[in-house]
């Protein structure tokens, strides 16, 4: 029996023209894809009125009411019907599509919002009387006198209630209410001047504030360094690093986290270009790309970076929700972040995340087994003349301990100068070893535990890529050619990367058609599987538009190097050596991490020290 062909009727179709109702949701279907994206869309324009002031209400996950309520410089009365039209705006004029200074400038968020729900606008301007106007379903009211003291009020209720099929798609209240909450907090990331309240009403009342940045002060780092702190939390605050670079135009700025601050998943990867929120494949690459030899690739960095430029050199109108850029020279752009980002990671030095340490402090304190108040102990810290009068009324053995608070090294270390004490270096002086793997370390103000193995292998690794890096990647010449078939469109991808292979020594060249010739592979990888290696590369452009593979392949068996050419745990080290280890972690760049990213040394700050004993 012959099926019916579902694109073939009897009947011609005929061409309409759609009322402004449909066409109205289906906009909205663009643009409003759940109650997190009209509160973007109302929260971009207040800030597009200039407001200082932002205050964002929702109940049931933003279903039945969202109210976003700011000073800005509001909307005229006699303007209020035009802001409600299609592709109305005060933003734009249309003459040039690519300088665009501000969030929107489309004219189509408040007559799609009204097009799938009840829109109220209320609004004053400066020396004028403030108004209302209202729509539902895309039916519109005429303009009324209203009572507003300055700014504008915009609330939507009952979201997809003239499209009741969308509502279906909704996820539950507290997951809509989560995304709202993280759709705030990139917003208020970007504009630290604005104070942001976001509160959920849902129950009537006054509700609860779920989220709350004030303004914050001081030059452009102070005050994004403060914000970021309190939408990010203090921990990345205090292991973030500062970024500023700018290249051919393009400025980049903001904090990315030490790679010893790294976390499960890509949830703290926070993007802006020229203060729009993004989530761009080309810049998350380029992130992943600067960390890509700190981290194992199960760890993900922390950052939250800033692309100013001019708007011509970006658009921004390649996507509905304006989620998504493109870069007149994204080579310039991705460049820019992996060498800013591998610049600052290299002049923070030995530096590792102050997580390490209250994570080492955590495990030391025991679990109290019954919620008793903890006794403190009042004591005070001895002088040195007293410490050296109750050494001398002991037994002899302690008397070696006159000069330090623990126990010397069998073997003396070096004699530090008078100008720069060994303790007062950034990881001090060895004082022993305990487990033939770990250093103690005595500091100005505190001490250092140090996984011997972890920091060699990592100074060994540096070591071997700087020599990498100088003399290039040996390539081994193949005695047959492996012919690799591809689609023609792989291989012109291929292709356009093969300068960048051959200099990780990997030669390729066309050889007719879609195939490739495979000369040359890198001679540190051995035997190689060409075809396999070219297929992971292919993969990793398609998906990412760049590739790491081959670089990849070679630092593993650099690292793998390095190990096995590295202090092994078990070793009994001589003080010159585990002083000579410190020094040599202080002047190399990463020796804060071994090659997985995890910690090479902990440093405990004396006063957490006591407060474990129960001092004060």
């Amino acid at each position: 029996m012959a099926q019916a062909h579902p694109n073939i009727s009897e009947n011609r179709p005929v061409i309409r023209q759609l009322d402004d109702a449909a066409i109205n949701r289906i906009a909205a279907g663009e643009v409003v894809e759940r109650p997190a994206s009209a509160v973007k869309e109302l929260v971009e324009n207040a800030i597009d009125a200039g407001a200082t002031r932002v205050a964002i209400d929702i109940a049931d996950g933003g279903k039945t009411l969202i109210r976003v309520t700011d000073d800005g410089c509001g909307i005229a009365a006699e303007d209020l019907p035009l802001a409600l039209s299609r592709h109305a705006t005060s933003k734009i004029d249309g003459s040039d599509l690519l300088n665009i200074h501000t969030f929107g400038f489309r004219g189509e968020a408040l007559p799609s919002l009204g097009a799938v729900g009840r829109l109220t606008i209320t609004s004053r301007v400066s020396g004028g009387e403030a108004a209302s106007i209202q729509v539902a379903g895309g039916r519109m009211d005429g303009v009324k006198p209203a009572a507003l003291r300055a700014g504008t009020v915009v609330e939507l209720c009952d979201l997809f209630f003239a499209t009741p099929a969308r509502l279906k798609f909704m996820r539950t209240d507290r997951a809509e209410a989560q995304a709202i909450n993280d759709t705030v907090k990139r917003l208020a990331m970007a504009e630290p001047a604005v104070t942001f309240t976001l509160r959920d009403v849902s129950g009537g009342g006054e509700g609860r504030v779920t989220f709350r940045a004030d303004r914050e002060n001081g030059d452009l780092f102070d005050a994004l360094h403060a914000r970021l702190a309190r939408v990010i939390g203090r921990e990345f605050a205090e292991n973030a690093l500062q970024i500023d670079a700018t290249r051919e135009g393009i400025r980049l700025y903001g904090y990315a986290a030490l790679p010893t601050y790294s976390r499960g998943a890509a949830v703290a990867q926070y993007l802006f270009v020229n203060g729009r929120p993004v989530r761009d494949k080309m810049l998350t690459g380029a992130l992943r790309a600067a960390y890509f030899d700190f981290l194992s690739r199960d760890r993900h960095p922390a950052a939250a970076l800033f692309i100013d430029c001019d708007p011509t050199l970006v658009d921004v109108n390649v996507h509905p929700a304006k989620s998504e850029v493109r870069f007149r020279d994204p080579g310039v752009a991705r460049g820019l972040i992996v060498s800013a980002l591998r610049h600052a990671l290299a002049e923070a030095g030995h530096r590792a995340s102050s997580t390490v340490a209250n994570a080492t402090l955590g495990a030391m304190r025991p679990e109290p087994a019954q919620p008793t108040p903890a006794r403190v102990y009042q004591m005070d810290r001895p002088s040195p003349s007293a410490r050296q009068a109750a050494y001398q009324a002991q037994a002899p053995g302690f008397a070696e301990l006159s000069q330090d608070y623990s126990g010397n090294v069998v073997e003396p270390g070096p004699v530090p100068t008078a100008e720069a004490p060994v303790e007062d270096l950034p990881l001090g002086a060895a004082r022993g070893q305990v487990h033939e793997n770990y250093i103690i370390a005595q500091t100005a103000d505190g001490m250092v535990i140090v996984d011997q193995h972890a920091a060699h292998e990592r100074l060994v690794y540096e070591k071997l890529k700087k020599q990498m890096a100088e003399n290039g990647v040996a390539a081994q010449a193949l005695l047959i050619p492996e012919i690799v078939e591809l689609s023609d469109s792989d291989c012109a991808r291929l292709m356009q990367v093969a300068d960048d292979l051959t200099k990780l020594g990997l030669t390729i060249e066309p050889f007719g058609g879609g195939a490739v010739a495979v000369r040359e592979t890198p001679a540190i990888l051995g035997e190689v599987d060409a075809r396999a290696m070219i297929l992971d590369i292919l993969d990793e452009l398609a998906d990412q538009g760049e590739s790491q593979t081959v670089q990849a392949r070679i630092e593993a068996i650099l690292s793998r190097v390095a190990c096995h050419g590295s202090v092994r745990s078990g070793r009994r080290m001589r003080a010159e050596e585990m002083n000579a280890l410190l020094r040599e972690m202080e002047a190399t760049p990463h020796s804060g991490q071994c090659n997985h990213g995890r910690p090479t040394y902990v440093e405990l700050k004396l006063s957490d020290i006591e407060r474990l004993f129960g001092r004060s």
